[in-house]
């Protein structure tokens, strides 16, 4: 039996403690290459001015701009602390002027309709406090044509994978072993993904899932 979700309100990730830990953490993730940037690629997120909603520390935007060309990213984060360390993270990459970061509210995107090729998210939509709104605000930004990827936990994944997750996490802080607790509990399961989004401007998107995530993905229509 699935448990019901318990709401986490978005602060996005502060206190110098947490973000140093949850950075170390992402740049675990990239080493060993488990971050989606792969998934973007095949969902043909590959062109164009991007929005990056909830970057975190930044390493999967700046390593999907790696890996593609004639690209630029914007992100958009609530934490200060870590669009902070986001903007040291693209001097290290060598991508100066490629990315830029912006402290904000993605239920209000501060850019203006049909801006941007793409926007995607990962490990941040059971974070969001208005989720229909933020989906509304995708569709508002994309130009027509333009995709969208949104990828997160999955509260119903089989309890053996969670184990494994946290064993993986072992010898990390019980700070960051917490987040991931909280994180989980705060997921969404595919039904209640649909029941949102039913309720947006995203006609026709897909939505599955992994043994890890919810995995949601389209292209904005054209009028």
């Amino acid at each position: 039996m699935v448990r019901s979700r318990v709401k986490r309100a978005d602060q996005g990730i502060a206190k110098e403690a947490l973000t140093r830990a949850y950075d170390s953490s992402l740049c675990c993730l990239k080493d060993k290459s488990w971050l989606q940037t792969e998934s973007l690629l095949k969902s043909r997120i590959d062109l164009g001015c991007a929005l990056e909603i909830g970057p975190g520390p930044g390493y999967e935007g700046l390593e999907w701009l790696r890996r593609t060309e004639d690209t630029t990213l914007k992100g958009l984060d609530v934490s200060e602390d870590m669009v902070i360390l986001a903007r040291e993270k693209v001097n290290d990459y060598g991508l100066d002027g490629r990315a830029e970061y912006y402290v904000g509210d993605a239920a209000r995107i501060p850019f203006r309709d049909g801006h941007f090729d793409a926007v995607f998210s990962t490990n941040s939509l059971h974070g969001w406090a208005d989720p229909k709104g933020v989906f509304d605000e995708i569709y508002r930004v994309l130009r027509p044509g333009g995709k969208y990827f949104v990828s997160d936990l999955r509260r119903d994944m089989n309890p053996l994978v969670r184990w494994l997750i946290l064993l993986r996490m072992t010898g990390q802080s019980w700070v960051m072993r917490q987040d991931f607790i909280n994180s989980f509990n705060a997921s969404y399961t595919v039904p209640e993904v649909r029941a949102i989004l039913a309720g947006t401007g995203l006609l026709g998107c897909k939505t599955g899932q992994t043994p890890f995530y919810v995995v949601i993905s389209g292209r904005k229509e054209y009028p």
